[in-house]
């Protein structure tokens, strides 16, 4: 058995988090970006582009991430595509958030009454312009909550991320257990490092929502 701190234990869990943190971060942007042409293909007159987004987000929503990881990083040396636990790990978690987003965003733009599509037609904008200035608005109000609730849930699936031998929070925490032999107090510390970077987003996301809709009223 090994002797660590408290302090070594915390030291070692504070700097795998910085891997939680960029990962999920990585994940986010990437996944944001992926979710938004995908909700806009989704929400297109055109059949294909309809049929295409649709396919990825029924794929990437109806397999485990679980899956969606253990492909990316045995997956893709077998077709020449060398890679790592790292970008592995990004790649899966960013095409799962993008599946996901992609229904989140289009349901808030589908939630916008269609009486606000008519206003702006009234207001000679073209749809261009009435989606811009007046579903678009209203739509990213509706989508505050669930968009900052999935960016939790993200977070929280990076521990996923170990199975494939990338050092984030859940695999140091497992780590630095075998070696100390001290599963309890090592876990409830993990357990504390992601409710110290969950709970403050969550708190902003309420507040900000609250705001959001006190100024709609």
């Amino acid at each position: 058995m090994v002797e660590f701190t408290a302090w070594d234990i915390l030291r070692n869990l504070a700097l795998a988090a910085r891997w939680t943190l960029a990962l999920s971060l990585l994940a986010f942007i990437g996944g944001s970006l992926a979710g938004a042409v995908a909700a806009f293909g989704r929400l297109s007159a055109s059949r294909v582009a309809r049929a295409a987004a649709g396919a990825y987000v029924d794929l990437f929503q109806g397999t485990p991430l679980l899956v969606q990881l253990f492909l990316c990083y045995f997956g893709l040396p077998l077709v020449g595509v060398e890679t790592s636990a790292w970008t592995s790990a990004a790649l899966a978690l960013t095409l799962y958030s993008g599946a996901f987003l992609a229904e989140i965003w289009r349901g808030c733009v589908e939630a916008v009454s269609r009486d606000q599509s008519e206003a702006a037609r009234s207001l000679a904008l073209s749809p261009i312009q009435g989606f811009v200035h007046v579903i678009l608005p209203q739509a990213a109000r509706l989508g505050v909550a669930p968009t900052v609730g999935f960016l939790v849930q993200v977070i929280k699936g990076t521990a996923l991320a170990s199975v494939v031998g990338f050092v984030e929070l859940t695999r140091a925490g497992g780590m630095i257990a075998n070696a100390t032999l001290r599963p309890l107090p090592v876990y409830a510390a993990v357990g504390a490092f992601y409710f110290a970077i969950c709970w403050p987003i969550s708190a902003a996301a309420r507040n900000l929502e609250v705001r959001l809709n006190a100024g709609r009223d």
